[in-house]
């Protein structure tokens, strides 16, 4: 069962994002997933979530979604995107 990993993002230093962006493309791929969605438009139709910058990855299952987000590899870029950046990010299963 295919699981999503969704992660809305405000960017407060766009210079050291743009590192984060550079990194963890790779370190996605190790572990199975694609992205389906990475920025782009977002138009609110209902409720008051507003996202900024939405990202949405899918894996193959939710332990390669897990083993992404747990890499010791991963760790170092994750700490890039939690300094220059406020994020909301949920795991969830698909269909």
């Amino acid at each position: 069962m295919a699981v999503f990993v969704l992660a809305d993002i405000e960017v407060q230093d766009p210079e050291g994002y743009q590192t984060y962006i550079k990194l963890v493309p790779p370190l996605v791929a190790k572990h199975g997933g694609v992205y389906r969605a990475r920025g782009g438009e977002c138009t609110v139709k209902e409720g008051s979530w507003h996202p900024r910058r939405t990202v949405l990855l899918e894996f193959p299952d939710r332990a390669s979604a897990e083993a992404f987000y747990d890499d010791p590899e991963y760790a170092p870029v994750k700490d890039i995107r939690l300094r220059t950046t406020d994020t909301n990010l949920v795991i969830f299963d698909g269909l």
